[in-house]
């Protein structure tokens, strides 16, 4: 009933139409330095051979099949993404990658599908649901490439909307998608403006945001990558004390070993041994801090983990969630951390390694040095990338062609074998 209503829709349609966080300080304004209208341009995308095709046509093809319990060709779903030329069939589209999703050709939504389907969701101002089908990625099969992540990344820095641009650096970060330079740059642009908003933050968004920059932060070997991966350890030890290493690790790629604040002050440790002018921000230290004074220096354990933003996957999983003894003895290791910290803090001032530029100003350079270099190879790669989907989309329509020309064949067959049987 849902699905002829769908179809009856676009029918109808077409017929109408024939916690608290402690302040990493402001810095200047995210609109100047961020990707270029060359990087954004849709020319090479708009470029690509036209098909044209009626979209009501396609989703009564689309029901009809799925009502015999058939398989729908990624060739009919590509059709429909490209053909989108409204907000509202923005939805239409939604509902058939959820049904395509679910249906036995799931693993065959093709690469240039997802790229479309994000590029469509930004020209009809539909963000909501290109970062909804994203963080519902199971459900819908969206899975980008890196340039499609930084399409949808840069267009949410540009309006301001720090929130749900680390909302696409967390999925970056679960695809483990940092490789691009450019994809690095513009994840930390977008951490480190949101947390200079200062917003108030649950668990689970401290452990996607510390898993973030840990992980983006890896990929700088520099006082910005550094301070990032400080802090990213200090927000999972965080997590890690008031939940349990379980908490910490299910659902990210991340190391499932005990003693993340450890590890933020090995990061220290490094700064302070290293030569050269590698440093730590000092709004970064400032920052780590007042996560350690935050956390409880009593003996009671720490709590029973909730999901922190991850499905539940029954018994089993919210065993696994149950802090145990191990889990207690590292939260009893708090005020060891905590004077160790002031030591190494101390430490690194002695030694001129604390950057009094705050984390934000640091990412605002990297972004206006370095981002536009970084552009290059991508379109570069881009247009390629571009060039053999389409070489692969006309393979695809070629055996299309020639499935429909046998099927013809073998019916007409049929239908002579039949017409001779009659005659007999």
């Amino acid at each position: 009933m849902v699905s002829s209503n769908m179809a009856a829709s676009v029918l109808k349609r077409c017929a109408t139409a024939a916690v608290k966080v402690k302040s990493l300080s402001p810095s200047l304004s995210a609109r100047r330095w961020l990707l270029s209208a060359a990087y954004t341009d849709t020319k090479m995308w708009e470029a690509r051979e036209k098909d044209p095709q009626n979209l009501a046509v396609l989703a009564n093809t689309m029901d009809r099949t799925y009502d015999r319990n058939l398989p729908v060709s990624s060739l009919i779903m590509s059709r429909f993404v490209d053909n989108i030329s409204s907000r509202e069939e923005i939805d239409q589209a939604e509902y058939y990658l959820y049904k395509f999703r679910h249906s036995p050709n799931c693993w065959y939504l093709r690469d240039w599908t997802i790229h479309g389907w994000i590029r469509q969701c930004l020209k009809y101002g539909a963000r909501d649901k290109a970062l909804h089908t994203l963080k519902n990625k199971i459900q819908y099969g969206i899975f980008p490439d890196d340039f499609t992540f930084n399409l949808l990344m840069d267009s949410f820095i540009k309006d301001g909307d720090f929130k749900s641009a680390c909302s696409v650096v967390e999925e970056v970060m679960l695809q483990e998608a940092f490789e691009l330079p450019s994809t690095q740059i513009l994840s930390l642009y977008a951490l480190g403006s949101y947390l200079a908003t200062r917003p108030q933050l649950a668990v689970s968004e401290e452990r996607a945001l510390g898993a973030s920059l840990l992980i983006c932060g890896q990929k700088q070997d520099n006082t910005i990558g550094l301070s990032a991966q400080l802090l990213g350890n200090a927000f999972l030890g965080k997590v890690e004390n008031l939940k349990g290493i379980h908490a910490v690790f299910k659902g990210m790629p991340l190391f499932w070993g005990r003693g993340y604040l450890g590890r933020a002050l090995t990061i220290m440790e490094r700064v302070a041994a290293a030569s050269g002018d590698v440093k730590l921000s000092k709004d970064t230290l400032g920052y780590v801090n007042d996560l350690l004074h935050d956390l409880p220096l009593s003996d009671s354990s720490p709590e029973e983990s909730d999901s922190s933003g991850e499905e539940s996957g029954g018994e089993e999983d919210k065993k696994e969630d149950t802090v145990d003894e191990d889990d207690q003895a590292e939260a009893a290791k708090l005020p060891e951390y905590v004077k160790k910290f002031k030591e190494l803090s101390s430490q690194l001032e002695s030694q001129g390694k604390v950057e009094s530029t705050s984390f934000q100003d640091l990412v605002t350079a990297l972004a206006q040095q370095n981002l536009a270099a970084a552009e290059t190879p991508d379109l570069e790669q881009y247009e390629s990338r571009v060039q053999a989907w389409e070489a692969e989309k006309r393979q695809l329509i070629q055996r299309e062609k020639e499935m429909r020309e046998k099927a013809e064949q073998e019916k007409q067959e049929r239908l002579a074998a039949m017409a001779a049987a009659q005659q007999v």
